[in-house]
């Protein structure tokens, strides 16, 4: 439900106005001054200010130009009695989002609140797309192992050609944050880096989404609609989990990668791109390929180079430092206070079998750190992360015998088939 702040002088004109907007189901409260409805701003998040201009203390001009400083994406809708020309303009110059005079007109004053919401709605979207684009883009490969130097090496290798790259590894693993790296250590890094989750995308809609369609050519496609691979012209296009491409698109995306053309659905024309592209995938595509899921030709127009991204199981060295790293900027994204992860709960974490890889791992220092009211110990980690394992007795006390959960349960097995022998 969306919050509005009513700001007047005049009681009578609060109430209706607040009358008004409860009906059309909107939080609503009131400020009796510029000065009240700062106070309120910053104890409380708000969508929508409707402010009036004449008022004791501070009017709603000098009010207007304090929130732009402390809250300047907070729509501000100005009403007055005193309404003119001079006074739209000049309020629209210092920030507000619209002027409307007294009384206000219904229909106008509730269609010009949800404008101002749906402005709000798209600054914030905005906002957290760069932020999401900035931090992938940003975002460092943590760790010293040998086997992620090697991706490592790799990268600084092929990035500055415009080869393709076939990136693998399991789900998890951190194959789209190689890609990001191969771009930005690219001579293409100045143009976008589109990303396509082959997996998300319907069949039926995927050579739409990377090539685009025309008006018409389908009941749904009532504009032109520019695909991807027009997006990301003279830049990189990564096609993540392209196992799941289907037959129709993967032949589609080999003709454009063979003529560097591509046409629209629905169009009939051949458009020139000029893209490099790099895939991701946690399926073995040669499997596919015999089971007649992948077609060959494309898998060798996009393996011109592989790299394996390594599970987290096969980096366990790494470990600590990712810790550190997620739980510092998980703590300074959210707020809280540092928490540090003692070396004997990081050494629990060593030993955790991490199926989801990376991921994981985040997952569950976010959890320790929110569920944490001080550092992180390895009483909390056997709590929160496998219960299931050390709730049962003994088994700790053996678990800690073998250098991992792993080694600990491929002794198990070898006993069981012993046993089993006899």
């Amino acid at each position: 439900m969306a919050r509005v702040l009513i700001v007047d002088d005049e009681s009578a004109i609060r109430r209706t106005l607040k009358d008004i907007l409860s009906f059309e189901k909107f939080e609503v409260d009131e400020a009796k001054d510029g000065m009240d409805c700062l106070a309120k701003i910053k104890k409380k998040q708000y969508d929508v200010v409707l402010m009036d201009i004449k008022m004791p203390n501070v009017d709603g001009m000098e009010a207007l130009e304090r929130l732009q400083e402390i809250k300047p994406d907070l729509p501000v809708i100005m009403i007055s009695g005193h309404a003119n020309i001079d006074n739209a303009v000049e309020a629209v110059k210092k920030g507000a989002f619209d002027f409307i005079s007294k009384p206000p007109d219904l229909n106008r004053l509730l269609i010009t609140v949800r404008n101002a919401l749906d402005k709000a709605s798209l600054v914030h979207e905005k906002k957290d797309l760069q932020r999401k684009v900035t931090t992938w883009s940003n975002q460092p490969m943590i760790g010293k192992s040998k086997s992620l130097d090697h991706v490592k090496q790799m990268i600084e290798m092929v990035a500055p050609t415009d080869a393709r790259v076939l990136i693998t590894g399991d789900n998890g693993t951190g194959k789209e944050l190689v890609a990001s790296w191969i771009h930005e250590k690219s001579t293409r890094n100045k143009k976008p880096l589109v990303a396509v989750n082959c997996a998300a995308i319907p069949a039926e809609l995927i050579e739409s989404e990377l090539f685009g369609h025309e008006k018409g050519s389908f009941t749904s496609a009532f504009k032109q609609r520019i695909g991807k691979f027009e997006q990301a012209n003279e830049g990189t296009i990564f096609l993540d989990e392209v196992g799941d491409m289907s037959l129709s698109a993967q032949a589609k995306v080999l003709r454009a990668l063979e003529e560097k053309m591509i046409m629209r659905v629905g169009g009939d024309k051949m458009i020139a791109v000029d893209v490099r592209v790099l895939a991701a995938t946690n399926k073995d595509l040669r499997k596919e390929i015999r089971n007649g899921q992948f077609r060959e030709d494309l898998f060798h127009r996009l393996q011109v180079i592989n790299i394996k991204v390594p599970s987290l199981n096969d980096r366990r060295e790494d470990i600590p430092e990712l810790v550190q790293y997620f739980a510092t900027k998980i703590c300074s994204d959210n707020g809280y206070p540092a928490k540090k992860f003692t070396k004997q709960a990081v050494q629990l974490l060593q030993q955790h079998n991490w199926t989801g890889n990376i991921r994981e791992l985040r997952n569950v220092v976010e959890r320790l750190i929110i569920l944490s009211r001080e550092d992180v110990t390895a009483e909390f980690v056997e709590k929160y992360v496998h219960p299931d394992v050390y709730s049962k007795p003994g088994i700790k006390d053996f678990i800690n015998k073998f250098s991992s959960l792993e080694e600990a349960k491929d002794y198990l097995d070898r006993l069981y088939r012993k046993q089993n022998e006899v």
